[in-house]
Formats: structure tokens, C-alpha cells, sequence
């Protein structure tokens, strides 16, 4: 199975939406309570040995980290919880890894913002001059 194909992705989905089902309603880690944590995306090895899931917190990095320990002293119990809800021929050992993208595309729009303010700012003071 090629790391691309249908039957692949159709495993990162579905394992996708079970963590993300399994962590909001059954994991109850004191580092995950009153925290918005969400599963971004979820990279299963076509021999379904390992997954790389990045996870999302609201919140700031020390919350961010709490969480990742969170979510790792009970990885034994949420991979327990997905052999149980999805039929694989092997249940995954899960990583859980930061998800950085929204934090970055956040920072990234707001610097275009500033820019292109600056530059408003300028056209402005230029037609005020003339």
C-alpha cells in the first residue's frame, strides 16, 4: 500500500475522527480539562504499525504542553479505545505531535495586514502632499 493511496487516507480519516472523538469525550486527564483540543490531521505508515497525530489546543504553549502530556499519559488507554472502535489489522502506537499551522497562519495574516497597511498609509500621505 502506497502512503498516498485511497485506502490509506481513508484510515487517516477515520482514525482522525475517532481520536477526536475518544479525546473530547473520554479521556479525563487533569491536563486536558477546560482546554479546546482538536485533531488537525493524522499520518497513519501504510504498514499501520505508527500514527502521527497533531493536535490543536486554544490556548498558550504552556497550555499546549500540558496537554501533550496529557494526551501521552493516557496514549495507552486511547489506543486501547481505537482497537476497540476501528477494525484494523494492526492498532497503531500514536505519537502526538503539536500542530503549529494555525499558529503560524495567524502570525503569517497578521504580518500581510501590517504591511499592506503601511503601504495604505504611505498612498495616503502621498495624495495628501500633492
Amino acid at each position: 500500500m502506497r502512503k498516498n493511496s485511497i485506502k490509506n487516507t481513508r484510515i487517516n480519516m477515520e482514525v482522525q475522527r475517532e481520536l477526536s472523538e475518544i479525546i473530547r469525550t473520554q479521556v479525563k486527564d487533569p491536563g486536558l480539562k477546560g482546554v479546546m483540543v482538536s485533531v488537525t490531521d493524522v499520518e497513519v505508515t501504510p504498514d499501520l504499525k505508527y500514527c502521527k497525530a497533531y493536535i490543536s489546543v486554544l490556548g498558550d504553549r504552556e497550555k499546549q504542553q500540558a496537554v501533550i502530556d496529557g494526551l501521552k499519559r493516557a496514549v495507552g488507554f486511547i489506543r486501547r479505545e481505537l482497537a476497540r472502535r476501528v477494525n484494523l489489522r494492526n492498532t497503531p502506537e500514536i505519537t502526538f505531535v503539536p500542530d503549529q499551522s494555525i499558529e503560524y497562519g495567524v502570525r503569517m495574516t497578521r504580518m500581510i495586514d501590517d504591511v499592506t497597511k503601511d503601504l495604505r498609509d504611505r498612498e495616503e500621505e502621498e495624495g495628501e502632499s500633492e
